[in-house]
């Protein structure tokens, strides 16, 4: 578990009905070149960094990669309750969004039931609790 956000490029909790949770973070990478933790390029008018920017920029030796290969050489890591078996544990999934009931999340499986978790954006939820909680309504 980080000691800080700031050592992250993503960080979230996460709670699933009824009664799962997740806490959720990627690590920044180091530099292959001097060892030094990458981040996004500084605007330099602000001294802060860009949000929509297309690399990753070492800040000691400014060795730069592209934001899409770098993203992808990244790993999420996961301490989780399964929503399904109440098993604890944790694990590890490449930082990429697949798709998961129709929604986009980072997926990982239960060691314990082998069911698939996935973690969505806020708010977002698969297409079949849309439509189950759609049938609901209509019965009332």
């Amino acid at each position: 578990m980080p000691a800080s956000v700031n050592e992250c490029i993503y960080f979230t909790r996460r709670k699933f009905d009824p009664n799962g949770s997740a806490i959720a973070w990627v690590y920044r990478k180091k530099c292959p070149e001097c060892g030094k933790v990458m981040g996004k390029p500084l605007d330099p008018k602000t001294k802060r960094a860009k949000i929509r920017a297309e690399t990753y920029e070492c800040p000691g030796c400014g060795f730069s990669e592209d934001k899409i290969p770098h993203e992808e050489s990244l790993m999420v890591e996961i301490m989780y309750t399964c929503p399904y078996c109440g098993a604890k544990g944790e694990a590890k999934t490449q930082y990429k969004r697949v798709s998961l009931d129709g929604v986009k999340a980072y997926v990982f499986t239960c060691f314990d039931c082998g069911r698939k978790i996935g973690l969505t954006k806020k708010m977002k939820q698969s297409k079949g609790k849309k439509g189950a909680k759609d049938d609901a309504d209509d019965s009332e």
